[in-house]
């Protein structure tokens, strides 16, 4: 057994520790207890959500600190999406068809921005739930960071099958690339999705989501506007603030979510987080080779060395999910099942977007 080896994939496990070292949360936050003296307007792009919303409207109505205004744009559903919106009194805003040029996200955030009246804005998916102190949490990073907040909501599991996302919910919030030891000395790749809030005035300094109409990643291009635009980006975890569940609808949309887009952002990352990353993942495979050479024959230093590293794998895996997500324990202890699941609709999504240069989600062909 080379020891060389070894050393170099205790440091690929250790890059593990370096990409996602600390995640900085809105709800641990100093907040700032004087009125709120500006007005945020809540939207949320929706196609085909009658099945998540519920939960969305149910929390804003439970907030301790409550919207201006929530506005619902529905991009062209064909279910409920509208009427659910109405059934809490929101701002509905319908729109038929979708522009030449636009992905269907970008289109409803820009004709919600268009129709909101407050001063700040809160772009929420329609799969998110704010918990009951979530506006008056985001409110405090706003008065304490000036800028451009975005969160990752905190991964809410209720079906096994959901825990297979374990390594590209890691993977997705590292490569974002601001919290590793450094923190804020380096800028972000961009901003979060499910979750972005700006004041309308900087929003319309970039001309919001019409600037990144036609991209896939539009979370990753509108926050590289803004920073290039002057405005600083800073990146939250959602825990304690905002939570979501990711593809309740089956696995086969869990496939189909993670392939539209998850290769386009890794060319997005940094280079060396991406280096890292990749490190990190050849280092989780590197117990389970050692273990497969310990057993035939058996070689009890090599497999007693793998059993080692596995544990170590298992350990550092359970450590980084319970702060992005309530993933089982088993998720950890098993890993290889959702690592392999990772490799596979990985390289199914470079398939899509760079051979076959299209993937399809919400019962739509978007260009890559």
């Amino acid at each position: 057994m080379n020891y060389i080896n070894i050393i170099i994939h205790g440091v690929f496990w250790l890059s593990g520790f370096f990409i996602l070292w600390y995640i900085p949360v809105c709800s641990k936050q100093k907040f700032i207890e004087e009125k709120s003296d500006f007005a945020i307007s809540v939207i949320i792009p929706a196609r085909n959500e009658e099945k998540n919303l519920d939960n969305l409207f149910n929390s804003l109505n439970r907030q301790a600190v409550k919207a201006s205004e929530v506005i619902l744009v529905d991009d062209g559903s064909t279910d409920k999406t509208p009427l659910i919106g109405e059934k809490y009194n929101a701002r509905v805003i319908s729109l038929k068809n979708l522009p030449g040029g636009w992905v269907g996200k970008s289109w409803a955030c820009y004709n919600g921005a268009k129709a909101a009246t407050g001063d700040y804005l809160i772009f929420l998916d329609a799969d998110t739930s704010l918990k009951n102190e979530g506006i008056k949490n985001i409110s405090s990073c706003l008065k304490l960071y000036k800028g451009v907040v975005s969160l990752q909501p905190y991964h809410r599991i209720k079906k096994i099958y959901e825990n297979l996302s374990l390594f590209f919910n890691i993977i997705l919030i590292a490569g974002i690339g601001v919290f590793t030891p450094l923190q804020t000395r380096i800028n972000p790749i961009g901003a979060f999705g499910p979750c972005l809030i700006c004041r309308k005035e900087d929003y319309y300094k970039i001309d919001g989501h019409k600037s990144v109409k036609g991209k896939v990643m539009e979370d990753i291009e509108i926050g590289k506007k803004f920073m290039k635009a002057g405005m600083p980006l800073h990146c939250f975890g959602g825990r304690g603030t905002i939570d979501f569940r990711m593809y309740p609808g089956g696995f086969k949309e869990m496939i189909k979510g993670w392939a539209k887009s998850f290769s386009s952002g890794a060319r997005s990352t940094s280079i060396p987080i991406l280096i890292m990353v990749i490190a990190w993942i050849v280092g989780a495979i590197f117990p389970l080779n050692l273990i497969a050479d310990g057993l035939s024959p058996i070689i009890p230093y090599i497999l007693w060395t793998g059993a080692a590293f596995y544990i170590a794998f298992v350990a550092q895996l359970y450590w980084m999910s319970h702060r992005i997500g309530n993933f089982s324990i088993w998720a950890s202890v098993f890993y290889p099942v959702p690592l392999a699941f990772f490799i596979i609709v990985f390289f199914y999504s470079l398939i899509l977007t760079i051979f076959r240069k299209r993937v399809t989600w919400k019962d739509r062909e978007i260009k890559t």
